[in-house]
């Protein structure tokens, strides 16, 4: 057995079954033995930032993770925005980086890099093969790694002579960790905090966003009055009918400000404290009141959902949350198309746990009260801020649950940078939806020319923040790679091709002109 036989065989019996690949000369036997070995899925990306993007988004939605394999460190490198992302949602990810065999390392040709120091830059559990024995364990360590509470990024080098020569056979997955207790104590300490009646937020984050947690989050709420409040970015929420509302703290530091203030405490869930996305000048970073006191009751690492069950029965919470959202489609809009409309319509014609992959960044800012009412769905966000994670995360989550509807909300400049997830989108004919704000623009970065305090910017400098001339023509682009596209210009367009989108199965592109 090779060497790449024993390391695909380990993966998939660590359940690693799907690999995001972008393979170059040192990779061949890897593909050669995950053809070979029954279980392992391989998805072409015609883009490394392809690969590890859906990587991230296969794992919010199958909790596992998925392998990547790419060529060397430029490969590797091509696609490190979306490690970085993956690492901010907290997402199981092995990488398998393929180098050149060991001996020609000295030789220092053309590909050559630091493929491990590069790696240590977005990894948790970065290992660098030695040579083809070692290379069972050193996979199982890595299933081990990603699999460890809350979700780690684990990146393993292989050298193509561990990949050709002789090994043993596949190593056994070590026990996979459980997430850490919460003390009780820590319980005790935070229900006397609430017991106070002062006023509180909890605040909570990936991964206690989901249903179950939030669900003990509103019978605390119900028992203390204090406020839920989620982070903006996180892996995944669960949201729509039947679920514990709550809001997000918004982008702008005045009206995040403005949304804290007045509280006393201050109660982490999975969250660290809020803070500005950058710093502007004369604005301040540390959002939390001056006079609130932090408290944490669980990390990230820690069983928070588990915790929160704990202090709501602690409190004596009723055992119901005061309210759930209800379901409340609204009628289709009409008239001219602007980007509430297509969240209006999104709400009045998604069906039942759709997912929806949002990096519609301007375009999609106040989407969340627009689908308070929809049916129960999956909401994923850009948690590291690298943009160009909408389409591949959506390819992956696709990947992880074919028998749901994806929705990529899409801005047209973060679109352009792994575009490419179309074609593999075609190629597995996915389920995704994509709609694509053409704003001509990268808005946001308009509005951070008046937020930075710029003044007399000129005309040279604004066109750099301009997607035209020429107009980028996502209908060309999407059907070039295999997807059926249309253009909407007005409500009733889009109202149309969303309906027909979500009728028929595969790919398909909305290129809605704002």
């Amino acid at each position: 057995m090779t060497g790449a036989e024993s390391l695909v065989h380990t993966l998939v019996n660590g359940g690693v079954d799907v690999c995001f690949a972008n393979p170059g000369t040192s990779e061949m036997h890897f593909m050669v033995a995950a053809d070979k070995v029954s279980g392992m899925r391989t998805i072409l990306g015609l883009f490394e930032g392809v690969c590890t993007g859906a990587a991230d988004g296969y794992a919010r939605m199958a909790g596992k993770p998925a392998a990547t394999l790419t060529h060397l460190g430029p490969g590797f490198g091509n696609g490190l925005a979306n490690v970085h992302n993956a690492r901010r949602a907290y997402s199981p990810m092995i990488n398998i980086v393929g180098d050149h065999a060991t001996y020609h390392l000295q030789h220092d040709a053309p590909l050559t890099t630091d493929v491990e120091s590069m790696a240590e830059t977005v990894s948790d559990w970065v290992r660098a093969s030695c040579d083809a024995e070692s290379l069972p364990k050193d996979a199982a360590d890595a299933v081990r790694a990603a699999m460890t509470p809350p979700g780690r990024v684990a990146t393993l080098i292989l050298p193509a002579d561990c990949s050709w020569n002789e090994s043993t056979g596949p190593a056994p997955v070590p026990e996979i960790p459980k997430p850490l207790p919460v003390a009780s104590g820590t319980v005790d300490a935070i229900a006397k905090i609430l017991q106070k009646g002062e006023p509180t937020v909890i605040l909570l984050a990936s991964p206690f966003l989901m249903e179950d947690a939030l669900y003990h989050a509103g019978r605390i709420s119900r028992a203390t009055g204090a406020r839920i409040l989620g982070k903006r970015a996180n892996r995944r929420t669960q949201r729509g009918a039947g679920r514990v509302p709550f809001e997000r703290v918004p982008y702008p530091v005045a009206p995040a400000m403005k949304m804290l203030e007045g509280n006393a405490h201050m109660i982490l869930v999975g969250a660290k404290p809020p803070v500005s996305f950058f710093a502007w000048r004369n604005m301040p970073n540390w959002l939390t009141p001056e006079n609130c006191q932090i408290h944490t009751l669980a990390t990230p690492q820690e069983d928070g959902c588990s915790a929160l069950k704990a202090l709501a029965d602690t409190l004596g919470a009723p055992a119901e949350p005061a309210v759930l959202n209800a379901l409340n489609r609204p009628g289709l809009p009409t008239g001219n198309l602007t980007a509430e409309k297509t969240w209006i319509t999104l709400a009045a014609l998604m069906p039942e746990h759709a997912v929806i992959v949002d990096e519609g960044v301007s375009s999609s800012r106040d989407a969340d009260g627009w689908l308070m009412g929809a049916p129960p769905h999956d909401w994923l966000n850009n948690t590291g801020g690298a943009i160009g994670m909408g389409m591949p995360v959506a390819t992956g989550a696709a990947v992880a649950c074919p028998d749901r509807k994806v929705f990529s909300m899409q801005a047209d400049g973060s679109a352009m940078y792994t575009l490419q997830s179309l074609w593999t989108q075609a190629h597995e004919n996915l389920d995704v939806v994509t709609v694509i704000y053409a704003n001509r623009s990268y808005r946001i970065l308009l509005g951070e020319l008046e937020r930075v305090g710029l003044e007399n910017v000129s005309p040279t400098a604004k066109e750099q923040f301009e997607l035209t001339p020429p107009d980028l023509d996502w209908v060309k682009l999407a059907n070039g790679m295999g997807v059926s596209a249309q253009r909407a210009e007005s409500a009733e367009d889009f109202n149309r091709y969303l309906k027909a989108a979500i009728s028929s199965p595969g790919p398909h592109l909305i290129e809605v002109v704002l």
